[in-house]
């Protein structure tokens, strides 16, 4: 997989078939970027091809279920085997699962969400991030979720994953501030990507409701990241108030909250 020669930078996006993922990989290649594209999905040979413009970037579709250590260690075997530094990292591959955690969702899906959300995120960053700090240079988003701010009744293990990657991001930024590799969590609010329906949540408040566009957010996260930003929540006003409010409101009136959005049935 090594590459010719480039002037480019090179950018690795995961979850990157479809929603903010896609974006986010749009994004990079309409900035300069090479990108390798990674997805569980079919779908990332297709999106790698729409990425892809005469005399624009090289695109590199990568399947593979990050949830799965191996798969990890493949994706990252991948990155290296190109023999070029990686500039720019979106760790950006997530799902969730709604219903009730006794008795209305499934054990396989609850640790699936905790091994993609939260072990991927710290696997890739293990391996990926000392060799922009030994170069002393590079650029890191993580997709978190102002699911991260909240309890989440009916997205109980969904949203506890977020708060991981919300806090496991403020420190990396911390820890690496003095290195030249910059860490910037992006703060998406519901979004119009296929989540909900995989999730199960098609009839649910939050579910049936009004989303953000997910180019929109995508964008915001970008220009976030380039500057070096510690946060951007991304998307409509309401996401930003929500945001705000949350450091204010204790968690036991934003978990009755998030219950009146959650709850199967609640969008009926």
């Amino acid at each position: 997989m090594t590459t010719p020669t480039t002037d480019r930078p090179l950018a690795l996006v995961t979850g990157a078939s479809s929603g903010i993922g896609y974006e986010l990989a749009v994004q990079f290649a309409e900035h300069g970027f090479d990108l390798i594209a990674a997805a569980e999905d079919e779908g990332i040979a297709a999106a790698a091809e729409k990425l892809r413009r005469d005399g624009g970037p090289q695109v590199w579709s990568i399947r593979g279920n990050l949830a799965r250590e191996q798969d990890v260690r493949e994706l990252v075997a991948a990155v290296e085997a190109t023999g070029r530094p990686l500039e720019a990292l979106a760790l950006n591959a997530g799902r969730g699962a709604g219903g009730a955690f006794v008795g209305g969702t499934d054990l396989r899906d609850e640790l699936e969400i905790v091994d993609l959300n939260v072990r991927s995120t710290v696997h890739l960053a293990k391996l990926l991030l000392p060799a922009m700090v030994q170069r002393g240079v590079g650029r890191v988003l993580f997709t978190s979720s102002i699911a991260a701010t909240m309890p989440g009744p009916f997205q109980a293990v969904y949203n506890a994953s977020k708060s991981f990657v919300q806090s496991f991001a403020e420190a990396l930024r911390n820890e690496l501030k003095n290195t030249g590799v910059t860490v910037t969590a992006l703060l998406p609010g519901p979004t119009d990507t296929a989540f909900f329906e995989r999730a199960d949540m098609k009839d649910t408040r939050v579910g049936s409701g009004k989303k953000d566009d997910p180019a929109e957010v995508a964008a915001q996260g970008f220009a976030a990241l380039m500057k070096g930003d510690q946060t951007v929540t991304a998307g409509s006003l309401v996401n930003k108030v929500q945001t705000a409010a949350g450091k204010l409101v204790p968690d036991k009136l934003k978990a009755a909250q998030h219950r009146r959005m959650a709850e199967p049935g609640s969008g009926d």
